[in-house]
């Protein structure tokens, strides 16, 4: 066997030009995006000081999906899958280019930033869901679960890659550092439309029944997920992690300023340490990716409790702990629990799910993940406002471990999933 047979025996969803063309692009797009999500908060907290407006910044990302996300799931179903999602990168390139233009100005202030999160967050809570369901359209069925662990690895590695760039602008351009990080995520949101208008969707199929109307679509999909145990518990699951678990993502500057400070601090150390912090999280996030894409593990459901109790443990470690390099080796764990458990569950579902439900079964799998998530940024803000960060940390790591793990005790046939 050739080494490209071997090669793409590995990595199946790269034998579809199509696929390529969009991987490549998203990529380089993600990687601004890391840059921005890294830019943003350092940013924010500068201009206030607050962990509260860190949450606050998180609750405007995360509420048009509360509204969005499962609306997308039917409209999405009735929509050009590759269009919706150019139009939707032009959109957030201009946002991206916005929050630069202010930045560079001088004039960039809190609302600003807020205004601008809910821009880029209502047109994610559509363009993720027609995203995740044009990867089928692009690779097949056969080749989707490559195709999905595969974006996740561009996903993670952009998540090491961004932040790591994202240094260099903050520590070597003293003046409007955050504002040329900025312009170079609007810049980067070119590359994946000019490659997405070259890609074509071979795989693309007509759905067999299209829903009278909005509300009996939405209807349909629900009943699915709740006549389906497995998908059900699945989104519980990832509901509880998107209130009480990622949001705490959002504190991680306050968390590099205040809870690691150390005498002598000056800016350029603050900024790199928060780099770091988020640098460590992606390498973690990296390295489960690239073993799913690689190995795709067939015994899903150990996998996914790993995960969660990967994330789970490491959380609480990080509310426990003052010393930086142990909360940089903590971050690789969080952020290798995090992409096991999410794309072992995006797996699952989308290898259960029917075609003609695939949108709004994975549009109220990604509500319950963000749609909640803007009470879960404020509930998380307020609690490291007034009780401090490695309390928040503490408690929201304690009530996953219980939410979780009860989850897992009462329905043991979920670690027995095979995919």
């Amino acid at each position: 066997m050739s080494f490209r047979d071997s090669f793409l025996a590995r990595f199946p969803a790269l034998g579809s030009r199509d696929f390529m063309l969009f991987w490549v692009g998203q990529f380089v797009s993600l990687t601004g995006t890391w840059m921005q999500a890294t830019t943003q908060p350092y940013l924010a907290y500068e201009l206030t000081g607050r962990p509260f407006d860190l949450g606050l910044i998180g609750f405007a990302a995360t509420l048009p999906t509360l509204f969005l996300a499962l609306p997308a799931g039917v409209l999405v179903e009735r929509l050009d899958k590759r269009k919706t999602v150019i139009i939707l990168q032009a959109i957030m390139m201009i946002q991206a280019l916005a929050l630069a233009t202010l930045t560079l100005t001088g004039l960039v202030q809190l609302w600003h930033i807020l205004v601008l999160a809910l821009i880029l967050g209502t047109a994610n809570a559509v363009e993720i869901t027609a995203r995740q369901a044009m990867l089928i359209e692009l690779v097949g069925k056969q080749r989707l679960p490559n195709a999905i662990a595969l974006q996740a690895t561009i996903f993670n590695a952009a998540r090491v890659l961004g932040p790591s760039l994202v240094a260099p602008f903050l520590i070597f351009i003293e003046e409007n550092g955050a504002g040329w990080a900025f312009l170079a995520n609007g810049v980067s949101y070119l590359v994946v439309i000019v490659f997405l208008l070259y890609a074509r969707t071979p795989f693309k199929e007509e759905s067999l029944s299209k829903p009278q109307n909005m509300l009996e679509g939405l209807r349909e999909g629900q009943r699915y997920i709740f006549s389906t145990a497995s998908v059900g518990l699945m989104i519980l699951m990832a509901a509880t992690i998107g209130l009480i678990g990622f949001p705490f993502a959002q504190q991680i500057p306050a968390f590099a300023r205040d809870v690691l400070a150390q005498v002598g601090d000056t800016d350029a150390a603050v900024a790199a340490r928060n780099s770091g912090l988020y640098t460590f999280q992606g390498v973690g996030a990296l390295i489960a990716a690239t073993i799913l894409a690689a190995f795709n593990p067939q015994r899903k459901g150990w996998l996914l409790t790993l995960g969660q109790a990967a994330f789970i443990f490491s959380l609480i470690g990080l509310g426990l702990t003052r010393n930086a390099t142990i909360a940089m080796v903590l971050m690789v764990f969080l952020g290798w629990g995090m992409v096991t458990q999410m794309a072992t569950m995006n797996t699952l579902i989308q290898l259960q799910v029917p075609n003609e439900l695939r949108g709004r079964v994975f549009s109220t799998f990604l509500w319950a993940l963000q749609g909640i998530a803007p009470f879960g940024s404020i509930l998380v803000g307020a609690m490291a406002q007034n009780w401090s960060v490695p309390i928040a940390a503490l408690a929201c790591g304690a009530l996953a471990l219980v939410t979780i793990g009860g989850i897992h005790l009462f329905n043991p046939f979920i670690r027995k999933t095979i995919g």
